[in-house]
């Protein structure tokens, strides 16, 4: 389980996609002060293991299905990205949910300023859609934001400056695939809807009048 807090930015030192083994290595440090093998680390948002370690990077093994879901095959050496170590028992609850399972990826097809803040509007698949919500949380690259707005063709986001300073979204250009990870709490009750609809009389209206959303 992660924050979407994101500690430190790392660059990829390698990626390798072949026919029966994928590799990820970053270069990093603050990720790395009590690393153990089997650690898991969020990188851009994609939970993955750690299988090697050095003193200044960490190597995790890549399934098929990863680069599929999300935007890894559009990072190349030197790519920076956004690094968080699984939460500790004891720490702070700072940002939202984040299992560090993506669902797609999205593309940034606006970045605006507004005062000391930064939007990004980003379009994704309409099943990615129907899980965002105006004034919900969304992971965007492993960053916990939260929807500003919400339409049926895209959602935006507006940023502070600490956040694009600390993150990628600094390096964000329009064009650019970002991995999204939808609110876990919405997905499961997306599909209770989804089994039930023809036998409850509960509707997302009566949630919403009874004060339950």
């Amino acid at each position: 389980m992660f924050t979407g807090i994101i500690e430190e930015k790392g660059y990829v030192k390698k990626i390798s996609k072949g026919p029966e083994k994928s590799t990820l290595s970053i270069s990093c440090s603050k990720i790395l002060e009590d690393v153990k093998i089997g650690d898991s680390i969020a990188v851009n948002g994609i939970c993955l293991t750690v299988v090697e370690f050095t003193k200044d990077s960490f190597t995790c093994d890549v399934m098929n299905e990863t680069f599929a879901r999300s935007n890894l095959l559009s990072l190349n050496s030197q790519s920076f990205v956004n690094l968080e170590r699984a939460m500790a028992a004891n720490g702070r609850f700072g940002g939202h949910m984040v299992t560090g399972h993506i669902d797609g990826t999205g593309k940034i097809t606006s970045i605006k300023n507004d005062g000391n803040a930064v939007w990004f509007e980003i379009t994704a698949d309409q099943n990615l859609l129907d899980g965002i919500v105006e004034k919900g949380s969304v992971a965007i690259d492993g960053i916990s934001l939260t929807v500003a707005k919400a339409d049926a063709h895209s959602f935006s986001v507006s940023v502070i400056p600490h956040t694009l300073k600390e993150t990628v979204l600094s390096t964000k250009k329009v064009g650019d695939k970002v991995n999204l990870e939808t609110d876990i709490i919405g997905k499961y009750i997306k599909k209770f809807f989804a089994q039930n609809k023809k036998d409850s009389d509960i509707s997302m209206e009566f949630l919403i009048q009874n004060g339950f959303c």
